[in-house]
Order: C-alpha cells, then structure tokens, then sequence
C-alpha cells in the first residue's frame, strides 16, 4: 500500500522522550548553538535566579579564545537541541576559568548533563596546556563539584551572591584533544 498524500491526523505521534534520552556534549561548532546556548544563559541566569537584569553576558564573552560548550539532546544521532552549556576561557598562559554553566530546567535532574559539561570543560582545556583550571561556583553546586574532584580554595561574593573559589584536580580530567566532536552521552535522569 502507498500512501501519496497522508493527512496529518493518519500519522502516528513521535514517541515522548525516554530517560535514557543520548546527549552529545561538545563545543559549539554552529551558529544555532552559540545562539540558543546564549538564550539558554539568559533563561537561567536572568529570568529564573534574576542574578542579571536582562543579559549575562560579559568581556570574557568577547575574548578570542572563549569558548562555549553545549549539551544536546539528539535526534537520530544528531545534535538537536541545546540543554546546557558552560563557557571557558584562558586568563593567563597555563590558568583556565569555567563560567556560566546552566542546564535547562526540565532536565536538571539528569545525573550526566552538569558532570559532561565540567569534564569536557576541564579536559579540553588540558588538552590546551591548562596547569590550573579553576570557576567561582555558586554555593548550592559546591558538592556536584566536590564529587568531580574539584577543592574549595575560598568563598567570594559575586553578583550579590556568595560563590565558591573551585580548583579541578587535573589528574582526573585526562586531554580532551577532539572537543569539537565532544562526545556521546547514554544514561537515566535520576
């Protein structure tokens, strides 16, 4: 039987997402990342903590080298939407900083999504001469990063909010030298 002109109504609905969903994690690497990454920035930092009026962007933004990293959930095999992100940048030869990092609400509860993000923040980094990589953690996230073997080096106050001095044990992020192609995550939300 062939069906020449289907209606809409005869075609059976897409499956609804399942928790063992397949994220790629990797650099941004097209326009429509960098720009729902960005909106996704604002959605966090902006409408729901309010830490930013209208916009969290910044210098380091600008910097040549910043780069920003997403988290995608696929569609048959392909990254399709944007539903996290982190930004890192070198500050000075050898010393490397994440920043921003923000996951979509609906999928917080995702064990992988945070973690992927930090590790291929920190290993491609590493991969880049990085001897020391730090960021200025807000205090409700201080134990994912602990469990990531990352040590409290202080506590300042930013945006009017007290935030952890984190450093990455470098040991335990090994190179990342192909951060463009990121890769694949399986798992359950937790």
């Amino acid at each position: 039987m062939i069906l020449v002109d289907a209606q809409p109504w005869l075609m059976p609905a897409p499956p609804a997402p399942r928790a063992d969903h397949a994220f790629r994690i990797q650099w941004a690497s097209l326009p429509w990342m960098q720009r729902d990454a960005l909106a996704l920035r604002r959605q966090v930092f902006c409408e729901e903590q309010r830490v930013f009026d209208r916009d969290d962007r910044d210098a380091i933004d600008a910097l040549p080298g910043t780069r920003t990293l997403v988290a995608c959930s696929t569609l048959a095999g392909l990254p399709d939407e944007v539903v996290g992100t982190v930004r890192i940048h070198e500050e000075s030869p050898g010393t490397w900083w994440g920043s921003r990092l923000a996951v979509a609400a609906p999928w917080r509860r995702h064990a992988l999504l945070g973690s992927g993000l930090i590790r291929l923040a920190v290993s491609s980094a590493h991969a880049r001469g990085c001897r020391e990589f730090l960021a200025h953690v807000q205090m409700q996230n201080v134990p994912l990063f602990e469990r990531l073997h990352w040590r409290q080096d202080g506590v300042a106050d930013l945006h009017g909010l007290p935030h952890a001095l984190m450093r990455a044990d470098l040991r335990r992020y090994p190179p990342c030298h192909t951060p463009e192609a990121g890769f694949v995550l399986v798992g359950s939300r937790t």
